[in-house]
């Protein structure tokens, strides 16, 4: 292969890929980012050995799902680019696929400051034009600001967090979404 040529994956080894990031997001989101790769590549129908190829590492499959889930949220932003109305849903979708997936966070907050700055700006960045949208058509408070959704993050997993019984996390992490929601959004009769 010549420098900086691109390389092509064959579309087996495209379809394996994707198998596995599928099957790392469905093991995070059951929670144990601790036996993660024998699972995913026996969910992903591969061997280890090719997760291996595809992914080095449990940091390099860690930053796949991320980016799988940051392009599943500028998806679903692009869905709703004329529906402002719609923010609270958007956002409820987000907090609640944070809560479900408490195993990726963990693994977050294991890769080094910039990559977690960096994928933090992205997810801000992806819900910063729905953000204003949704403040120009009234149905948020008019002073709230992406570094706000930032701070939602963080209140949310520190619920999810301040018990390890996972049921009872999800019950109150669930119930703080609904309580920041109702703070933060607007009603017809505001």
């Amino acid at each position: 292969m010549l420098y900086g040529t691109p390389v092509v994956r064959r579309r087996d080894a495209q379809r394996n890929r994707a198998a596995i990031v599928l099957a790392a997001t469905e093991v995070l989101a059951e929670g144990d980012p601790v036996a993660l790769m024998p699972e995913i590549a026996r969910r992903a129908g591969v061997g280890q050995a090719t997760l291996y190829r595809h992914f080095a590492d449990r940091h390099a499959l860690t930053s796949a799902v991320i980016e799988h889930q940051l392009d599943r949220l500028e998806e679903a932003v692009a869905g709703l680019a004329a529906h402002p109305e719609h923010f609270r849903e958007l956002l409820r979708s987000v907090l609640h696929t944070q809560i479900a997936m408490r195993g990726l966070v963990v693994l977050l907050r294991r890769l080094d400051a910039p990559t977690q700055n960096r994928y933090r700006r992205r997810a801000l960045a992806a819900l910063s034009g729905p953000l204003r949208r949704a403040r120009e058509h009234g149905h948020v408070r008019a002073d709230l600001v992406p570094e706000d959704l930032a701070l939602l993050f963080t209140m949310v997993q520190g619920v999810a967090e301040a018990t390890g019984d996972a049921a009872a996390a999800r019950a109150a992490a669930d119930r703080s979404v609904d309580l920041m929601l109702d703070g933060i959004c607007l009603t017809a009769a505001d």
